[in-house]
């Protein structure tokens, strides 16, 4: 599954990234790696995710999100 479809509500954790060099690391930046633990606060079905990493509350775009390999860890 993909963060972009992840329930919101749900923690997922980060099994893989897929994309070029610069998604990576943009990702990296932001505190989302493989391992990392994610919270999908919101996830409406148009528009940007809000999710929460390390403490921080980002908005990601549906097409970055899309990127990032997830597994549900808690409902």
């Amino acid at each position: 599954m993909y963060l972009s479809e992840a329930p919101e509500g749900s923690l997922v954790r980060v099994v893989r990234i897929e994309g070029g060099f610069g998604a990576v690391r943009k990702l990296y930046e932001l505190g989302i790696r493989e391992g990392s633990t994610i919270k999908v606060v919101r996830n409406p079905p148009i528009g940007p995710l809000i999710v929460e990493v390390d403490g921080s509350t980002i908005a990601l775009g549906r097409g970055i999100a899309s990127k990032v390999a997830v597994e549900v860890v808690e409902r």
